[in-house]
Order: C-alpha cells, then structure tokens, then sequence
C-alpha cells in the first residue's frame, strides 16, 4: 500500500470513512466488522469516524464503538498501527437532523468520551467537526489546542472549513494544524481553495464523500461521462477512476471513502495503483 502523511504519520494513501456504517440505511453490525476487516486486509491504515455517526439519539458514539471493537477483532495485523480519526462538535438529536455545538465544554467533554469509546491513552487525531455560528471559531478551536497540551489527542485537524478558517486554526493550534477535512469530489469541487491552501502549508487535505456521497456513488460513471470513459478504457471502475483523480491533486490529499461492503473498500484501495495520464487528468477536471 503507497502511503502518505497526516502530521509525523505515514497512513495508507486511501482511507476508510465510517459514516455509511452508522446511519441511515446502515447494514447489520456483522457486515460492517468484516468491511473494516477487509480494509485493514488490504493495507488501510488510516479510518475516519466522528461521534456523531449515529442514527438514534441515544446511541452516540455508535461509529467509534464498531471501529474500536473491528479493531480489537482484527487478526491480520498490528492494529496499533492503524490511525483513527474522529470528530467532535456535530450532533444527531435523533430525528434525522444535525446540528452543531462549538463550545469549549461542549468539545472537549466531547472529545474525552470518543476516548474512551476508541480506547488507548490518547485520539490519533481529533478534529473540529463544523463551525458553529453561535460561538466565536477561536473557542472552538482552542478547545482542541487545549486537549492537544493535555495530551487528550495526539495530532489536531479541522473540518468544514474555509480558508480564512484553516489559516486561523494554524494560528490558534501554534502551527500545529495537521488536517483539513472539506467534502470534494467530481460533483463537489467549490473546496478546490481550501485544497490549495492545505498543499501550500504541507498538510494534509481529507475529502470526504469523494464519490459524491452514499446516494450517489454507484451513478458516479453516469453522471460525469469523462470518468466512465477512462474507467471503460482501463478496465477499472469509475469510482476507482475518481479516487485516482483525488490523490494526484496534490501528494497530500487523502481520500477517505465511506463503505459498508467489504467489495466496495477493496475496489477503492486499487486506486492507489492508477497512475494517471496528463491528458486523462485534462479530460477529469474539465468534466
């Protein structure tokens, strides 16, 4: 597996979203174990979750507990290697809405409790899910800053944010931002500048829902003729065309597709093997 950089870390350079595991239209707890399996089987290194993966109100964490428990299952590997993401400042009320809370409190509170969820003695890297309108973005932020002093979390990255946003995080984290998490994908491309600020600064970029999202990644081919022309002419699938296309933006964007289906996460992860043409990549970013 090629691999790329989050902070002092090498990660496998596609990673595994844990989203579609926990919410709507989840699968059964037993698919989900052997699609976390099948990616860490296939040289994954690198899992994205958030406490807010959840579907009903009293099951917060639900993601964070089905990674924490793959991971514990897992027999192919060292499991201590693989870096686990999680997010905080993102809520499910349980009546399929989402809404936010940025405060101190609120976040760090947060944070302790994925801790305990994930286990070990420190987050791999924790992030501030979404910006919360009713609280200043220094608060937020400095929630993090001080969970990373106190040792609670090892590596600090944001989500959702715009440039002026990640350039505040940077200041506020004392250079010590890691990770960018915006969504971006073929359909999605308006994070193009917070992807060129991440790769001017050298850290990492995270795209999330990189194949357009749940409902949209199987008509990924359909909807964007270029990626299912090149697919077709190298034999491969549209969405392993468009991951290929995420990692040669910039040799720090990691993309993390979320899966449910062991099939599904061992196609993505062959997308490190494609290597591009110039004239493809003309073809990608004008579709």
């Amino acid at each position: 597996m090629k691999t790329r950089t989050i902070g002092d870390v090498q990660v496998s350079a596609i990673g595994l979203g844990g989203m579609p595991m926990s919410i709507e239209g989840r699968p059964d707890r037993e698919r989900s174990i052997k699609t976390i399996h099948a990616a860490l089987d296939e040289g994954i290194t690198f899992i994205d979750t958030a406490d807010a993966y959840h579907l009903h109100a009293d099951e917060v964490g639900h993601n964070e507990e089905l990674i924490a428990e793959a991971l514990r299952t897992w027999g192919g590997g060292d499991a201590s290697a693989v870096l686990v993401a999680t997010k905080g400042g993102h809520l499910r009320p349980g009546d399929g809405s989402w809404t936010v809370n940025g405060s101190a409190e609120y976040i760090k509170e947060a944070a302790k409790e994925s801790l305990r969820r994930l286990g070990g003695d420190a987050i791999g890297l924790y992030q501030f899910h979404r910006p919360d309108p009713e609280v200043p973005y220094a608060e937020s932020v400095g929630a993090v800053r001080d969970l990373l002093d106190e040792g609670v979390i090892r590596m600090a990255g944001i989500s959702n944010a715009n440039p002026e946003q990640i350039r505040e995080a940077q200041e506020i984290l004392g250079g010590r931002l890691v990770s960018v998490q915006n969504q971006f994908s073929p359909a999605f491309r308006s994070s193009e500048p917070e992807l060129r600020l991440a790769d001017e600064l050298g850290i990492a970029f995270l795209p999330w829902s990189p194949l357009g999202g749940i409902t949209s990644a199987g008509d990924l081919g359909s909807r964007f003729e270029p990626f299912k022309q090149v697919a077709d002419d190298r034999g491969i699938s549209p969405q392993v065309v468009a991951l290929a296309w995420h990692l040669a933006q910039s040799p720090h964007v990691i993309p993390i597709p979320g899966s449910s289906r062991p099939e599904t996460i061992r196609d993505s992860v062959t997308a490190v093997d494609v290597e591009l043409t110039p004239e493809e990549l003309d073809r990608l970013n004008a579709a």
